[in-house]
């Protein structure tokens, strides 16, 4: 149970706060105050009603590309944003000259300090697409962040000793993920709604950490997720304005990268960068996200179906597009292009096969600083290394200075023709057990999911479930059977991989699969198509029998 002093009253919520393991002498309390919620419930107020406007656009957009009234094109009412050479983006800010390697992860304790000790340059610590949204990851979340930047992170288990290696200040630089835009927290309601995820999650973090981070010699840095319209970046860097000068901070000393990880934001690159430009930070190539998206926004077009999920790689004509516009537009403007996440982990038990599995890291990453790419993720600290050593050979700390050719068209931004492309029933397959694996760990309050060597987000499930819907959608005609793909073939399928994952799950009867391909059949069957799976799930993860808490009040 929560109690919260708001004026002179005390206000109860029926939320279980209590972690089966607690190591912090941080409480709730301390990250829900009064002054802290009443700085977020003035941007929710101020702020909410164009996010659900935005949100509304996106839908709008949609169903002209499905009728044929829109086709994808660079923006005509801003290219005189494009073509203005004169305006850049801010200088790189403290701690983030030097981001060659980033590692990526949840908000969880142990992670938290696993990530600070690795050999890397800054840690975007994620409360997102790794992190189940439930409100102990989300709340925690907090927690864990507040007392890391304090130097009281440090604590013990009966299996082991977590302990950061030096100095806040001398550690990786923290950057934090909010939820993106269409999320919102459940948990607590604002006039009858409930509060924008974003609102929360930046709020809390900048309300209590700002000042801190400013005295360790860092600062509020930010990654921005699944933008879709460069006036979604405005919002942001509004509510950015609005918070710095509500606290007293200098506007500018929030710096934010912008993923590019929507068909919709590769169409308005220099746009991004435009509306944030006083707290750029750069862009990033989301690269399994954007292959989501892209399929998302195209699916109902029959020349744009994409093959079997290995076959579609960086190299693809699509993806080599978007990420050489990246580049050059981030340094032609003064700014980090940062690379993709090498989302592979140590193969303990098979030497050969690990070998295999870091070299392919080690191209992935010397393609990338070739590229021109100036830094890139890790998902496992043993790869840092490996990230390390290819990008030192830039020679500096960041290769912002060099801009590469790049005459990208947007026929080149939607080329999805792909050499030797075949979908095959092990396609079919693959997608529905990658999907259920991360469902059913998902809707268990896990986000980050290692399956088949990979550790996987929320991107996973998404490609999955979006192949299959189109691949129904079109009845495309599998290349080992001849046969169409039909929702009884997907629907028998997931019934098997259900049933076999179900029956092997390492925590036995509690296990969730059953649930997870409830939700997953009419997906795949081209039953429906649902925006996003984690806001389809998500009632499945709020607390039982919770009561919100109530800001309005406030």
């Amino acid at each position: 149970m929560v109690k919260i002093n708001l004026d002179n009253t005390a206000l109860y919520a029926d939320i279980d706060t209590t972690p089966q393991f607690e190591p912090s002498q941080t409480s709730v309390a301390d990250i829900l105050t009064k002054d802290a919620l009443e700085f977020i419930v003035l941007l929710h107020r101020t702020f909410n009603a164009r996010r659900k406007q935005l949100l509304a656009n996106r839908g709008t957009l949609q169903s002209k590309l499905d009728s044929g009234e829109y086709q994808f094109d660079f923006l005509p009412e801003t290219e005189q944003i494009r073509n203005d050479p004169t305006w850049q983006g801010a200088i790189p800010a403290p701690g983030l000259i030097n981001r060659s390697s980033e590692i990526t992860g949840p908000p969880l304790r142990n992670m938290l300090v696993n990530a600070l000790n690795a050999e890397v340059t800054t840690y975007m610590t994620d409360f997102e697409d790794s992190s189940s949204p439930t409100w102990e990851n989300m709340i925690y979340g907090q927690v864990n962040l507040y007392d890391a930047i304090r130097n009281q992170i440090d604590f013990k288990t009966p299996r082991k000793e977590y302990k950061l290696k030096d100095d806040i200040s001398k550690l990786p630089t923290l950057i934090v993920r909010p939820r993106g835009w269409h999320m919102v927290e459940k948990h607590l309601y604002v006039d009858d709604e409930p509060i924008s995820a974003s609102v929360f999650d930046f709020g809390l973090y900048f309300y209590h950490n700002a000042k801190e981070l400013i005295k360790i010699g860092k600062g509020p840095y930010f990654y921005l997720p699944k933008m879709e319209h460069h006036l979604e970046v405005k919002l942001w860097n509004d509510i950015f304005c609005v918070a710095q000068d509500f606290i007293g901070m200098p506007r500018g000393t929030i710096r934010a990268t912008v993923l590019i990880e929507t068909l919709p934001a590769a169409f308005q690159m220099e746009e991004i960068i435009y509306q944030v430009r006083q707290h750029s930070s750069g862009l990033n190539c989301g690269r399994w996200d954007y292959i989501f998206s892209t399929i998302k926004k195209l699916r109902n077009l029959p020349q744009h179906v994409l093959p079997n999920r290995d076959l579609v790689t960086m190299t693809s004509p699509f993806m080599n597009a978007y990420v050489k516009r990246l580049i050059n537009t981030c340094h032609r403007r003064g700014v980090h292009a940062m690379g993709g996440m090498a989302a592979q982990i140590p193969i303990k038990d098979d030497p050969k096969a690990n070998e295999i599995a870091m070299n392919k890291v080690r191209n992935d990453k010397i393609r990338e600083m070739k590229n021109g790419h100036d830094g890139s993720w890790v998902a496992h600290p043993a790869l840092a290394p490996i990230c390390n050593e290819v990008f030192s050979n830039m020679g500096t700390a960041n290769q912002i200075y060099f801009i590469p050719d790049a005459n990208v068209t947007s026929s080149d931004l939607l080329n999805t023709n792909i050499k030797d492309a075949e979908v095959t029933t092990e396609g079919i397959r693959v997608n529905l057990d990658i999907g259920l694996q991360y469902m059913e760990a998902w809707l268990r309050g896990s986000g980050c999911v290692p399956i088949n060597h990979l550790m996987e987000d929320a991107a996973t499930a998404e490609v999955s479930r979006c192949q299959l819907y189109q691949w129904v959608k079109h009845g495309v005609t599998l290349s080992d059977t001849g046969n169409r793909v039909t929702p009884e073939v997907t629907a028998k399928i997931l019934d098997e991989e259900a049933t076999k994952l179900a029956s092997t799950s390492p925590v036995g009867e509690k296990n969730k699969f059953a649930l997870a391909a409830k939700y997953f059949l009419p997906e795949v069957t081209g039953e429906i198509f649902s925006d996003f799976l984690t806001t389809l799930l998500y009632d499945e993860i709020i607390t039982p029998n919770a009561k919100p808490i109530d800001l309005s009040k406030l």
